[in-house]
């Protein structure tokens, strides 16, 4: 037998392909769901720290949240497009390809790192001023913090690319022991670093990031290892680390929509900064806190989201139209409950949830209508989210993008715009849910045209 015969050798059948939906579904949700929950530690642990050296401080750190946003855009983006190509061919008994996506996706993040860490040392300080001129502190505290995280962002592309690959052959609880233990660190490492604690030096709002890209590069150490070690399914070869024109192509063609989704997101955060800085810099301390706060709602439905991919791409690519659209069905049922709950804590307790980031009097007073005006989109963001995540895993990527082009640039930022003119401050959070209905409007119409399309080529392959 050929050396290349043997790395093909592949398992008769994925558990992804036999287990119930339902105990699948739960086995590699719920260990996703937790490593969401820990990655919005990682987002809220620096601004609660950092909040307590000053109200300056915290609004530097988010007004760095769009270009951190767009990092993560790109990783998660590229790591959507890997495990959803991985998992299809591993459903395919496709061995060759798997390992080819594997090998691609290293060198994708790997060049993605450079790409950030030029970003981070070039463009920081233009990005700040372009939001908070009229405040330095906030600019130079801005510098400090996003050069740091871009700079050495070769920890969280690393991590996102070999959890994902953890994550594609089912080891969702291994991707999150690696997220727990870098959590862990920057949790540690957050107060030692910033206020100079046990003999470290007082690095003050450059310590959250060396701390956050700390929790990065263990996090991603331990992927590396995991992934050599526990995942005999993927055959991780040096030779297989670069450029691959068809599988690049395969990869973006899922996870470049998931990009520019996430994308967007940063141009809708930076737009929405500007518009919130003319009334008052705690306007946009307030969005900032929401940000972080909401993380802990939409965290576990990307979790769920991310348990449910593997799924549907494995067994679309072995044709079992049935565990498709159970595995569908549950998973928009349980994200609805999910947000709803949501919706519940930021209705009756705002001010708690404020008061995480030491809210100043007149922080309280813009935050809590802000709170619970904004969380009305929850009761409808559950639905949307699967249904675009389901038609990226079934061949539609194109349509989740449009949803999200849709919400965040041609609704919710002109909308904002158009109420900020009328001169009152809480009417500009009204954008959120009425751009939320528009895009549960178009995500109802695109998820029944990509059932009706995966349904008809799934027939085809039984037939055939």
């Amino acid at each position: 037998m050929s050396k290349q015969n043997t790395a093909g050798a592949a398992p008769q059948e994925n558990k992804m392909g036999v287990l119930p939906v339902g105990k699948l579904l739960a086995g590699m949700a719920v260990p996703m769901m937790i490593s969401m929950l820990v990655q919005a530690l990682y987002n809220i642990v620096d601004s609660v720290f950092v909040s307590r050296l000053s109200e300056n401080a915290f609004n530097a750190v988010g007004l760095a949240f769009p270009l951190q946003s767009l990092m993560i855009a790109v990783g998660a983006g590229t790591a959507v497009g890997i495990n959803a190509l991985l998992s299809r061919s591993l459903g395919e008994k496709k061995q060759e390809m798997a390992d080819r996506a594997a090998g691609t996706g290293i060198f994708l993040s790997l060049c993605s790192f450079v790409v950030f860490a030029l970003i981070g040392i070039f463009l920081s300080r233009p990005f700040f001023v372009a939001q908070a001129k009229a405040v330095p502190e906030i600019v130079e505290y801005g510098v400090q913090y996003t050069r740091i995280c871009l700079g050495l962002s070769v920890g969280i592309f690393s991590q996102f690319c070999f959890e994902r690959l953890l994550q594609s052959t089912g080891r969702t609880t291994l991707a999150m022991c690696t997220q727990l233990v870098g959590a862990l660190i920057n949790i540690i490492m957050d107060p030692i670093l910033i206020f100079g604690l046990l003999g470290a030096p007082r690095l003050e709002v450059a310590g959250a990031a060396v701390a956050t890209v700390l929790g990065q590069i263990v996090a991603a150490i331990l992927a590396v290892i995991m992934n050599l070690k526990l995942n005999p399914e993927i055959h991780i070869r040096a030779r297989l680390i670069r450029f691959d024109r068809f599988v690049v192509r395969e990869i973006y063609r899922v996870g470049l929509p998931s990009i520019v989704m996430q994308s967007i997101g940063s141009v809708m955060t930076f737009g929405m900064n500007k518009i919130l800085f003319v009334f008052t810099p705690t306007a946009t301390a307030v969005f900032g806190a929401y940000f972080k706060l909401q993380s802990f709602v939409f965290m576990p439905v990307f979790g769920l989201n991310n348990g449910m991919v593997p799924i549907i791409s494995y067994n679309f690519g072995a044709a079992r139209p049935q565990r498709v659209w159970k595995t569908v069905r549950l998973t928009i049922f349980t994200a609805i409950a999910i947000m709803a709950v949501g919706f519940l804590i930021f209705q009756l307790f705002p001010d708690t949830l404020l008061n995480f980031f030491d809210a100043s009097e007149s922080m309280l007073t813009i935050g809590k209508p802000a709170l619970r005006i904004i969380s009305i989109s929850f009761l409808m963001a559950g639905f949307s989210v699967i249904a675009g995540s389901v038609c990226q895993a079934i061949g539609n990527p194109f349509y989740s993008m449009i949803v999200s082009v849709c919400r965040q640039l041609m609704v919710l930022l002109p909308t904002a715009w158009l109420l900020s003119q009328l001169g009152k401050l809480e009417l500009v959070w009204w954008a959120f849910p009425i751009a939320e209905v528009v895009a549960l409007g178009l995500s109802i119409v695109f998820l029944r045209r990509t059932i009706r399309s995966a349904g008809a080529r799934m027939a085809q392959v039984m037939d055939n």
